[in-house]
């Protein structure tokens, strides 16, 4: 029961910084430009934040010596919450379903390739 407190309230802070972030970006990146208004920016920025995070942790999680319950709260409540799949696959079909296919592929790829480099990223740091 602990555990599920745990990635309850570790979700629940990681999804409020997600929507945090996601109407800044909304906000901010309002344009003219047809293309600003279509990329799904906001997700692709949270996941890219949330790749480097769990890349932090996942580094220092031994060292650090995390308990099971400070993964729990962190990687997989904070992170689970703050990153978002689905949001990610579902902007994924519409933008196939809207025709913009290029898009579509540019975010896909930049998703993985850059969530991957996110991800490795704290690693490399640490062994230069």
């Amino acid at each position: 029961m602990k555990g599920l407190l745990l990635v309850f309230l570790g979700g629940g802070i990681g999804s409020a910084l997600r929507y945090s972030i996601s109407m800044f970006c909304k906000n901010a990146l309002q344009s003219h430009n047809s293309a600003n208004d279509v990329f799904p920016w906001a997700t692709l920025i949270v996941n890219i934040v949330g790749c480097f995070i769990i890349g932090i942790l996942f580094m220092y999680s031994e060292s650090l010596q995390f308990t099971k319950e400070i993964k729990l709260l962190l990687i997989t409540g904070f992170c689970g919450g703050f990153t978002t799949f689905s949001a990610f696959s579902i902007e994924s079909v519409t933008l196939i379903q809207n025709g913009h296919y290029f898009i579509c592929i540019s975010y896909i790829l930049a998703s993985i390739i850059l969530g991957m480099a996110a991800a490795a990223l704290p690693t490399i740091i640490h062994n230069c």
